[in-house]
């Protein structure tokens, strides 16, 4: 087993999904704008895309995979097809009864999570329907999150990596029905996307079922069990799933305050779908780099080496995320404009989108942060205290939405959302301080404030840039020549912030090419 090989395969699948989910999100703003229909739409999508977030995706792994293999172990093959098959029956009722529930409950839960909607209007019973249709692929989360667990634990990834992007690439064939049809805001479109949510859990089950079928893993016999060992997997999987579906509740959180203004709820969703990007590919980078780094340290008992590896976390962190933060905000409209300002999406469609932007990449250090603390504390075996500064973010989203939405609109959620982030990394900071210690070394204190000049001199330049190229990039000029002039910015910016990393001393290009590999 090649460890780089099998990273790579999750890697490669995690952004060929976000790229296609762009490209999915470029063809939903075409058709359904930020209309009615599409905040009806984005708010029912939040129960699927959170379904798909904690368990299609592999939210469940931590918990899954040690038990199996413990079954394999000690039963053979046989012993952990019966522990797969038992578990694949339990959760398939239990997300069954969960779906049952959701379709009588849909007006409830709709009102729950955008209270806004019910000042009347069409967006609740819209909302509603589109819901119901979603609900089968919240039934299948459970089972596909099984099917990619047993495939992961029999070093299986390909499968189980690239069926995150099966989800998007059925959703643009019905986008791409919708587009043949004429593109029209209507019923129909909507129906016929929401649909395709749900048959993509199912195609994506059919899959997933060939390929552990395929392999000499079994998952037989099937059948519903709450023994020692799935009473023990569900002891175990509930935290995690709790931790890790926190971030994804602090933007629903934002939705539900921002659903009172018609509109907000779809320019808050494209805003943040354009800050995930940078988010997910530093946040990988960190945790991948600083979690062994960090247990080593800790066994060890090395103070030295503990510190060196929180300074260079905390250099990796802000060395990837400052710029990416500057920049977003910085080119926030042409970025949003030549992505999605096309068919039902306007100026000031772009203008709301482009504002929200900026103002959630203030927040992107935090966050990131909260991601280079959080191994500190893993590599301790504590995921309390990474779960507790995710509710400490979520309270401040919720108090801070609250409180800003009256005097900024759209803009104040999205404020509240970024400074949940510095929250979070606050409070991590803070515990590290008190119960474990926070000292740089001297290399940090020296490279720190060398980066974070880098960082303000190369956003110097791309403002100065962008005044310069500003007619080649706002509409109604040709898309291929905006996305041209975005990326010939977005190009010279790395360029020189690279350069101004080496001339000040802080990497040198050989280990920036390495880094980069």
């Amino acid at each position: 087993m090649s460890l780089a090989r099998n990273m790579a395969t999750v890697g490669t699948a995690t952004l060929l999904s976000r790229l296609l989910g762009f490209a999915r999100d470029m063809m939903i703003a075409g058709v359904f704008g930020t209309g009615a229909r599409a905040d009806a739409f984005f708010v029912s999508f939040q129960f699927a895309n959170l379904a798909r977030r904690l368990l299609a995706e592999g939210g469940l792994n931590a918990a899954l995979v040690p038990l199996y293999l413990r079954a394999r172990d000690q039963n053979g093959e046989a012993g952990a097809a019966r522990f797969a098959g038992r578990l694949l029956g339990t959760l398939t009722l239990c997300t069954l009864i969960i779906g049952c529930l959701a379709a009588l409950a849909m007006p409830i839960l709709i009102l729950l999570l955008a209270p806004g909607f019910a000042t009347g209007g069409e967006r609740l019973p819209i909302a509603v329907e589109l819901g119901r249709l979603m609900l089968p692929y919240i039934v299948t989360a459970g089972p596909l999150a099984v099917l990619i667990g047993i495939l992961n634990a029999n070093h299986r990834f390909v499968a189980a990596a690239f069926a995150t992007t099966e989800f998007n690439m059925i959703l643009l064939v019905a986008l791409a029905v919708i587009y043949a049809g004429g593109a029209q805001d209507n019923s129909g479109s909507g129906m016929l996307l929401a649909g395709a949510v749900g048959v993509t859990g199912l195609i994506q089950l059919l899959l997933l079922g060939l390929a552990v079928w395929r392999t000499r893993t079994r998952v037989t016999p099937l059948g519903v069990s709450f023994d020692p060992q799935v009473r023990q997997f569900f002891a175990l999987a509930i935290p995690g799933l709790l931790a890790g579906g926190i971030p994804q509740i602090v933007v629903m959180a934002g939705v539900m305050v921002a659903s009172i203004s018609e509109g907000a709820v779809s320019w808050i969703y494209y805003a943040n779908r354009l800050i995930e990007l940078p988010l997910g590919i530093v946040g990988i980078a960190v945790g991948t780099v600083l979690v062994p780094a960090f247990s080593h340290a800790v066994r060890s008992g090395n103070r030295d080496e503990l510190s060196a590896v929180e300074s260079r976390g905390l250099e990796l962190a802000l060395g990837l995320s400052l710029p990416a933060a500057f920049a977003l905000a910085i080119l926030a409209k042409p970025i949003v404009g030549a992505l999605f300002q096309r068919g039902a999406f306007t100026t000031a469609d772009t203008a709301a989108t482009a504002l929200a932007l900026a103002v959630f990449a203030l927040g992107l250090p935090g966050h990131v942060l909260v991601k280079a603390f959080s191994p500190v504390f893993f590599a301790r075996e504590d995921t309390k205290t990474p779960m507790h500064a995710a509710l400490v973010g979520l309270a401040v989203a919720v108090i801070g939405s609250v409180t800003l939405l009256p005097f900024a609109g759209h803009a104040g959620v999205a404020a509240a959302i970024a400074l949940s982030g510095w929250a979070g990394a606050l409070f991590l900071g803070w515990r590290i301080r008190q119960h474990i210690g926070f000292a740089l070394d001297n290399d940090a204190k020296r490279r720190l404030p060398r980066i974070a000049l880098a960082a303000l001199i190369m956003a110097t330049a791309l403002a100065a840039a962008h005044q310069a190229m500003a007619p080649w990039l706002a509409p109604p000029g040709p898309t291929t020549l905006r996305l041209a002039a975005l990326a010939a910015l977005i190009g010279g910016g790395l360029a020189l912030y690279g350069g101004l990393l080496q001339a000040f001393g802080v990497i040198r290009l050989r280990e920036l090419a390495r880094f980069a590999r």
